[in-house]
C-alpha cells in the first residue's frame, strides 16, 4: 500500500519535468489519504450506516485521528474541555419488515408490482406499525409543482386526499423544447423528489408515486432501490404529517407506461403535457393501488463529529470543512452476492480530504478565524446530519463566514476544478482565482440537470444563509483530457455510484486528489485570515436569507 501511494507521489515530480502541466505544491500527504480511505472503506466498517457498528466505528476512527493531530473537540458542551467529540442528532427510524404485497388494479383485472423491481417504497414515517391501502385512485399531476413565483400550478385544485398522486421527476424544463419557467437545463429544488413528497403532504394526499426515468434522474434504478428500500431516517418532528406520506415511493418507467397504456391514455403524449403551464392533473380512470407491509419504527441518535481550532484574533467567526462519513450500510446484495456498501468514493474519500485538511492545519500557526472540521451522518438520507447542524448551530450561523463540502474527490489531475450546481456566491469566485494560480480554471457544472447543487451538505447550511459551496474533481483530465474525465466519471455513476462495488483499489491514483486538496486549503486558510464576508449574489434565492443577520458581521 505504501509502495503503491509513493509511486503517485514520485509520478508526480516526474511528470512535473515532462508535462506542460505545471503540478503545484501541496501539503496533502496521498499516503495518508489512501490509508483513511482504505480503512473507513473496508468490510469492517460494514458500509457506515447510521445507528450500526459501522457508524460505531467510524465515530472512533474519526475521534482518534482529530486527537492525534492536536485538533480540539468541537461538539456539544462538556467533556473535559469544555466540548465533546460529537454532536448528537436525533433521528426517526423506520424499515419496511417482510414482504411487500402491492399491486395496481383496473376494475377485476391485476397487474402485481414487485418491491424493488417494479417499485421502491420507502418505509413511512407516519405513526403506524403497518401500511394499508385499499384500492385508492391514482392521478396523474405532472412534475408535482405548485411554483406562485414562476406562475406554475400542476394541481390546480385537485383534491389529493385518500389518492395516490404520480408524478415525474425533475422539473418541467428537462425535456422541454425551448428554456422556460425552470431555468432551462438546470434543475431547480422544485425537481427534487424530496420537494415532490413534501408538496404532495402538504396537500393531504394519500400517497406519491415518482415515476423514474434515468436521464432526468440523473442516475439508474439501482440507485432508486438500494436508497430507497432500505432503513429510512428523518430528524425527529414533532409532527410528521406536514413533511411526510403514508405511502412514498418510485415506479420504473416501463410500469408507468403499461399504466397510462391500460387507462387509454399515451405516457409520452402526457408527459409532454405537463411540460406546459396550461396542464390539468388527469385521473387515471378506474386504475387503483392497493398496497401491505409492516413497518418498524424506533428513534435513535446518531452523530456528527466535529474538530476545532480556535482562531486567534476573531474566534468567533468560523469557516468550516464539512464531508459526510455516512453510506448505505449492508443492503441487498449485488450479482456477485456482495450486500455491503462499501462507499469508497462516496464518501470515505471525502472524510479523508478533511482529516488531510485537519492535519495540516493543525501543522500550521493558527489562523485568525476558527477552523471546524465538521464530519456529518445521514447524509444518505436526505442531508439530515448537515440539516440537524444548520438547525442546532454550534457555532452562529450569522458569523459563519463560508463552509467547504467535499462528497467524492478527484482519481487524476485535471487542467479544471468545478462545484456542484451554481450556487451564485463569491466563495465560485474565490475558487476560480486560486485555481487560476495553479494554472487551472473553473469549470460550469457539466450536469446542471442533475440538481447537484441540492444533493450534498451544502445545501443545508445553503438554506439558511451561509455561503457555502461543494467542490467537485474538474473532467478536463491532464491525461486523456475531457473524454476521459468524462468516460470516467460516466463509469463510475453507471457501475459504483451507491453499488457494493464503490471499493478502495489498491492501484489508486491520489495526483488529482493532492492538488485539489492544496488548493482548498490556499482558499481556506486565506478566508480563515481574511476579514471580509463571502455574500451571495443578487438572483441567488438565498441572498436575502443572509442579509437579515448583516448587522451580526462586522
Amino acid at each position: 500500500m505504501r509502495v503503491l501511494a509513493m509511486i503517485a507521489v514520485l509520478t508526480v515530480a516526474v511528470a512535473a519535468q515532462n508535462s506542460p502541466f505545471k503540478y503545484p505544491e501541496s501539503p496533502i500527504d496521498p499516503l495518508r489519504l489512501a490509508a483513511h480511505v482504505r480503512t473507513l472503506a473496508s468490510d469492517a466498517f460494514e458500509g457506515r450506516a447510521p445507528a450500526s457498528t459501522g457508524e460505531t466505528r467510524t465515530i472512533d476512527y474519526i475521534t482518534r485521528q482529530l486527537v492525534a493531530m492536536g485538533v480540539k473537540a468541537g461538539g456539544d458542551a462538556g467533556g473535559p474541555d469544555g466540548r465533546r467529540w460529537t454532536q448528537d442528532v436525533p433521528l426517526a427510524q423506520s424499515e419496511i419488515e417482510g414482504a411487500v404485497t402491492a399491486s395496481f388494479r383496473f376494475g377485476d383485472e391485476v397487474r402485481p408490482l414487485r418491491q424493488g423491481e417494479d417499485v421502491a417504497f420507502r418505509s413511512t414515517f407516519l405513526p403506524t406499525n403497518r401500511v394499508v391501502i385499499d384500492r385508492a385512485p391514482l392521478v396523474f399531476v405532472g412534475y408535482g409543482v405548485a411554483a406562485p413565483e414562476r406562475k406554475w400550478d400542476d394541481f390546480k385544485g385537485v383534491d389529493l386526499r385518500g389518492k395516490i398522486g404520480v408524478v415525474l421527476i425533475n422539473d418541467p424544463d428537462f425535456e422541454a423544447d425551448l428554456n422556460g419557467a425552470f431555468d432551462g437545463k438546470a434543475m431547480t429544488y422544485y425537481g427534487r423528489w424530496t420537494y415532490k413528497f413534501e408538496e404532495a403532504a402538504r396537500r393531504g394526499a394519500l400517497g406519491m408515486l415518482v415515476v423514474h426515468e434515468t436521464a432526468p434522474a440523473s442516475y439508474g434504478w439501482e440507485t432508486v432501490k438500494n436508497s430507497n428500500t432500505a432503513i429510512m431516517f428523518d430528524i425527529v418532528r414533532s409532527n410528521p404529517a406536514a413533511t411526510h406520506l403514508m405511502l412514498e415511493g418510485w415506479m420504473q418507467r416501463d410500469v408507468a407506461v403499461d399504466l397510462f397504456r391500460r387507462v387509454g391514455l399515451d405516457f409520452e403524449a402526457e408527459k409532454k403535457k405537463a411540460q406546459s403551464e396550461s396542464f390539468e392533473p388527469v385521473p387515471l380512470g378506474n386504475a387503483t393501488l392497493a398496497a401491505s407491509y409492516s413497518v418498524k419504527q424506533a428513534q435513535v441518535v446518531s452523530k456528527n463529529v466535529v474538530g476545532r481550532l480556535e482562531g486567534t484574533s476573531r474566534p468567533d467567526e468560523t469557516i468550516i470543512y464539512t464531508a459526510h462519513w455516512d453510506h448505505l450500510g449492508i443492503g441487498l446484495p449485488d450479482a456477485a452476492g456482495d450486500r455491503i456498501y462499501n462507499g469508497a468514493r462516496d464518501n470515505a474519500l471525502g472524510v479523508a480530504a478533511v482529516l488531510e485538511l485537519a492535519r495540516v492545519y493543525a501543522a500550521a500557526p493558527r489562523t485568525n478565524r476558527s477552523v471546524v472540521f465538521l464530519f456529518v451522518t445521514a447524509e444518505e438520507k436526505g442531508l439530515l446530519g448537515s440539516e440537524y447542524y444548520a438547525q442546532h448551530p454550534l457555532y452562529p450561523l450569522a458569523t459563519t463566514a463560508a463552509v467547504y463540502n467535499t462528497d467524492g474527490g478527484s482519481m487524476a489531475p485535471s487542467w479544471d476544478v468545478a462545484v456542484a450546481g451554481d450556487g451564485k456566491i463569491s466563495l465560485q469566485d474565490d475558487l476560480a482565482a486560486g485555481a487560476a494560480r495553479q494554472g487551472r480554471h473553473l469549470s460550469p457544472d457539466p450536469r446542471p440537470d442533475a440538481g447537484s447543487f441540492f444533493r450534498s451538505d451544502h445545501f443545508s447550511f445553503a438554506k439558511v444563509g451561509v455561503p457555502a459551496i461543494s467542490f467537485r474533481a474538474g473532467l478536463d483530465r491532464v491525461e486523456g483530457g475531457v473524454a476521459a474525465g468524462k468516460a470516467a466519471a460516466d463509469e463510475h455513476n453507471a457501475k459504483h455510484y451507491h453499488q457494493p462495488s464503490d471499493q478502495f483499489a489498491e492501484d489508486w491514483d491520489f495526483r488529482g486528489e493532492v492538488i485539489d486538496l492544496g488548493l482548498l486549503y490556499t482558499i481556506g486558510r486565506e478566508m480563515a485570515n481574511s476579514p471580509t464576508w463571502p455574500a451571495w449574489k443578487e438572483g441567488s434565492e438565498f441572498k436575502a436569507i443572509r442579509d437579515k443577520t448583516a448587522s451580526s458581521r462586522r
